[in-house]
């Protein structure tokens, strides 16, 4: 039976999302890897429609599910970092850094004359080419600043409640990730792993090289099957099973939800930077975290100290969001604003294109060419300088 919910949606028509859909993604920031089966048992609907649903959202909404390490947890570290850059050169630019695996969430901002993206180093970062070498290199770009995220209110395992709203309390308790290992396959033999005999690292202890293959394939896609997890890691499906259930309960692994926002109203976003007295800086990012209209809320290093990105209906609801909630709050002291014009990558690498499609087809999700370098980088720069 055909489900009433699949059409023909042309490049530049709006989606529209139905309880379903809105249900099922909701069912995804709660547990990224819940089998289609449970979340039409929850939903009320046949596990054929949650799959169409979910190919439908992929294909029209860029929904992905990615799997991610908990930064403090794996010993990386998170920087913000702002470049301005000449109009003609700024998109190439965030295309270059979009194609690195160090970087996420690139956006183009300020009249696609800002270019802002998270860089991941290692934590003690000494030497890191992106920061050191790669940017202050690169033709094109006339100003720079980097800002260390010290602590993360809003984001990462916690969802924007705009998409976070669909499912009641107990169709959320239904969909809770399970955390014991029992739930996810354990055979009930001993924590061996099957190729070799060695025990499965303790998720608090130090990543293993299993581990870095396991997230990499999760951050291209967080649904991937077990024995394809099995087959990157060199562990049977059961190992895989525990160690995915070890590293999701320690908190070292979550899952992240990447999904247009527009289908839910968001056709505004800005990032906003703020000074706050460091006594009350606490106190008002937790604050802020309690906003329906933000989706990320930090601390960071830098001139200014707080960080956030909202997302409303409209201009005139940001101008709403600014002037009354933010406005009232005398312990900002300074407060810029960073219209998003386009999300150029979101938190995982870029989706690879269909075969046969063209390079460049899409501008909301580029296709990905392998890993740029720091000199493919600096030459995509000096192109876009050139031209």
């Amino acid at each position: 039976m055909k489900d009433p919910s699949i059409e023909r949606v042309h490049e530049g028509a709006a989606v529209r999302l139905d309880d379903v859909d809105r249900g099922l993604v909701h069912a995804l920031h709660l547990d990224g890897r819940a089998p289609f089966s449970r979340i039409a048992a929850v939903l009320g609907v046949s596990t054929q429609t949650v799959a169409r649903r979910y190919r439908r959202l992929c294909a029209v909404a860029g929904l992905r599910v990615v799997g991610l390490a908990d930064p403090h947890r794996a010993g990386r570290a998170q920087w913000l970092v702002r470049l301005t850059a000449a109009p003609h050169s700024a998109q190439d630019l965030a295309q270059a850094l979009a194609r690195r695996a160090d970087t996420s969430w690139v956006k183009l901002a300020s009249g696609g004359t800002e270019i802002i993206t998270v860089v991941h180093t290692p934590a003690d970062a000494a030497g890191h080419s992106l920061l050191l070498h790669d940017i202050p290199r690169t033709a094109g770009i006339t100003a720079v600043s980097a800002h260390y995220l010290l602590h993360t209110y809003l984001g990462g395992p916690t969802a924007w409640r705009g998409r976070a709203n669909a499912l009641d309390e107990a169709q959320q308790r239904q969909l809770a990730p399970h955390t014991r290992a029992d739930d996810e396959g354990n055979t009930g033999r001993d924590d061996r792993d099957d190729h070799g005999g060695g025990r499965i690292p303790d998720a608090a202890a130090e990543l293993t090289d299993g581990d870095d293959r396991l997230l990499a394939a999760l951050q291209r896609d967080g649904r991937t099957g077990q024995a394809e997890l099995a087959a990157v890691t060199g562990w049977s499906p059961a190992t895989v099973a525990r160690r995915l259930t070890a590293l999701r309960a320690a908190g070292t692994l979550f899952f992240d939800v990447e999904v247009d926002n527009a289908p839910y109203g968001a056709t505004t976003q800005a990032l906003l930077w703020m000074t706050v007295a460091p006594t009350h800086l606490d106190q008002v990012a937790t604050d802020l975290a309690r906003h329906d209209e933000l989706a990320f809320v930090a601390a960071t290093t830098g001139p200014t100290n707080l960080v956030a990105h909202a997302l409303c209906p409209g201009p005139a609801a940001l101008h709403h969001y600014l002037t009354h909630r933010l406005g009232s709050r005398t312990e900002i002291r300074t407060l810029e604003t960073a219209p998003v014009l386009r999300t150029v990558k979101g938190a995982g690498p870029l989706p690879a294109p269909p075969p046969g499609a063209a390079y460049g087809v899409s501008a909301r999700t580029p296709p990905t060419p392998p890993p740029a370098s720091s000199r493919g980088m600096r030459r995509s720069a000096a192109n876009a300088a050139a031209g």
